[in-house]
């Protein structure tokens, strides 16, 4: 390998270039390649230049000396403590990061801090970092961020101010990321879908951000609540961070509030979300603010003339669904009535009693009803082995539902300081009858019964944001415990979410899952093999065939230029065909 003065005859005289000589390993030949054209010789000639042959000559004679320099001491070069991986998987949301153009927005938090970075880089760094590679902010500083292919100087005490700064001011953030999402995406806010989850902390005390509270894992730890709200298409426009002791039904009510002002929306939004978030009051203000609702609601707190109406099987009632191979997928029956509802309002204690017209759909899924049945066994022999053990109460956990707990004294009669222990057979049968059964209320009464069941079932996209978070993106154990870091953590990973989001369901038209989108950000990476030349080390997958197939980019090249690479990092997607 080596440089060489290239001098070409052609028309209007002698053209010079210098070219470089390399073998080229998957053809086994040897190849050229011009890296500097430099002109005819008549215009090259200067006063200061009088041969340019000759000056150009020692100037590839000096560029094939610091070659062989630079290759001699490649050969006593020692590894480093950094890994060699270059990592280019994070182009995607750089790409959709770009297009967002909110930088100028951010750095504008930054004004009066004295900090000597950029917020708006730090901010892309910690970002991407966290798709790459999720793990501990000195980790991320020392190893991931200098792994990426561009350089985010960043130290570790810089990223820790500068999530200081975002978390101070994540909810301005979130709104930027959505207005900017808006205009450059468009948002579909017809209906909006909203869900929360928590995030335990192992500290041994509680602050204001971290308490204790109801928590999705069961655990007794102090938790962190985050409600997600998600447009029609599932594109996340809005996240709220609460105490961990706080109801999240209020929750709800403030983010589509504040949705719709940040946004000046003025038509009707209909709020989808579970039965944890179905109450009165949320009803009430959707209804006040001329929005819909779409909640579902649990079979057991209904009155008993509505349990009796959902459990009624008469076949004139009732209608099947069925799947593309013709099995049965669920049945559904509704209705249409005035339903009266009633809460107590906060401030004044006084109790607000309204009603209102809704159509509450009844549904059955055999597969659902197989599902709640097998855990409902799997609950009661658990109690019973617990039972047999004569284990404490507390012992139980959610199965003590299924357990009739008892005082005795020492004749027996139910008064005492001992506990028995029994099962409830009457608590199971209810819950046995009841598995499988669900109902869905709304607003929306000109609704299809198959629509509106299509809509709720949307909610899975919400969970799975959570999934991403929880499990893609290790959103937690989160090593930090200054109250606006754990925010600028959290907006981080929203922010990670809302970025695949977009490149998924926007620009590749949900053909690919966010499994597959998180597989090519962690594996898109290259190692340099000589001054010109990178190798992937990435795999081919659905998604590079596709990726390669419309957009012309070469990921799948096993040899990668810096030219290539920059095509990548520089790329603008459009959505597919």
């Amino acid at each position: 390998m080596a440089y060489f003065l290239k001098k070409s005859h052609l028309k209007n005289g002698l053209y010079l270039q210098i070219y470089f000589s390399f073998r080229d390993p998957e053809i086994k030949e040897t190849r050229h390649r011009c890296i500097r054209s430099l002109g005819y010789v008549h215009n090259l000639q200067t006063p200061d230049i009088p041969d340019p042959i000759e000056y150009y000559q020692l100037e590839v004679n000096r560029m094939n000396a610091d070659f062989k320099a630079e290759k001699t001491s490649s050969k006593d070069k020692k590894i480093s403590s950094l890994s060699p991986l270059r990592s280019l998987g994070y182009f995607p949301l750089k790409s959709v990061l770009d297009s967002l153009k909110i930088s100028a927005f951010v750095d504008l938090f930054q004004l009066g801090s004295r900090q000597e970075f950029s917020l708006s880089k730090a901010f892309e760094a910690l970002v991407y970092a966290r798709a790459v590679n999720p793990c501990s902010k000195r980790k991320t500083c020392s190893d991931i961020i200098p792994s990426l292919w561009e350089d985010y100087s960043i130290s570790y005490s810089q990223s820790l101010d500068a999530l200081s700064l975002l978390g101070a001011n994540y909810e301005k953030i979130v709104e930027i990321l959505t207005n900017r999402t808006a205009e450059v995406y468009s948002l579909d806010t017809s209906s909006v879908f909203f869900d929360c989850t928590n995030f335990y902390f192992e500290i041994d005390a509680e602050d204001l951000l971290r308490r204790k509270g109801p928590s999705k894992k069961n655990r007794t730890d102090p938790i962190l609540g985050m409600g997600l709200l998600l447009d029609r298409r599932c594109i996340p426009i809005g996240m709220r961070l609460y105490p961990g002791n706080q109801s999240e039904k209020p929750v709800l009510r403030s983010a589509v509030k504040d949705m719709k002002k940040h946004l000046s929306l003025q038509g009707k939004t209909v709020q989808v979300a579970d039965k944890g978030l179905n109450c009165a009051q949320n009803i009430y203000e959707a209804k006040k603010g001329k929005d819909g609702y779409l909640f579902s609601r649990s079979v057991k707190t209904l009155l008993q003339i509505e349990k009796e109406w959902v459990l009624k099987d008469g076949d004139d009632e009732w209608k099947w669904v069925y799947d593309e191979e013709g099995k049965k997928k669920y049945r559904y029956k509704s209705c249409i009535d005035m339903f009266s509802y009633s809460f107590v309002m906060s401030g004044t204690g006084k109790r607000k009693k309204f009603s209102t017209k809704e159509k509450r759909i009844a549904t059955f899924s055999p597969k659902l009803a197989k599902k709640k049945k097998m855990e409902i066994a799997k609950m009661v022999s658990k109690a019973s082995r617990l039972c047999t053990s004569q284990a404490k109460k507390s012992e139980y956990g959610e199965s003590a539902k299924y357990m009739r707990f008892v005082s005795i004294g020492k004749d027996g009669a139910e008064s005492g300081n001992e506990v028995a222990a029994e099962i409830n057979e009457e608590a199971i049968a209810k819950d046995m009858e009841l598995a499988g059964y669900n109902m869905l209320v709304t607003s929306e009464t000109e609704m299809e019964e198959k629509e509106i069941y299509k809509v709720y079932h949307q909610l899975w996209r919400i969970e799975e944001s959570f999934r991403i978070l929880k499990s893609e993106l290790d959103a937690r154990p989160v090593y930090l415990q200054d109250g606006n870091r754990i925010k600028g953590h959290f907006l981080v990973c929203y922010a990670a979410v809302l970025l695949e989001r977009i490149f998924q369901i926007l620009i590749l038209k949900d053909r690919f899952s966010a499994h597959a989108i998180s597989e090519l950000i962690r594996n898109f990476n290259v190692i340099q093999t000589n001054r010109l030349q990178y190798v992937n080390t990435g795999t081919r997958t659905p998604l590079i065939e596709e990726m390669c197939k419309y957009y012309s980019l070469p990921l799948n090249n096993y040899f990668l230029t810096k030219g290539q690479i920059k095509k990548v990092l520089g790329y603008r997607f459009t959505p597919l065909p």
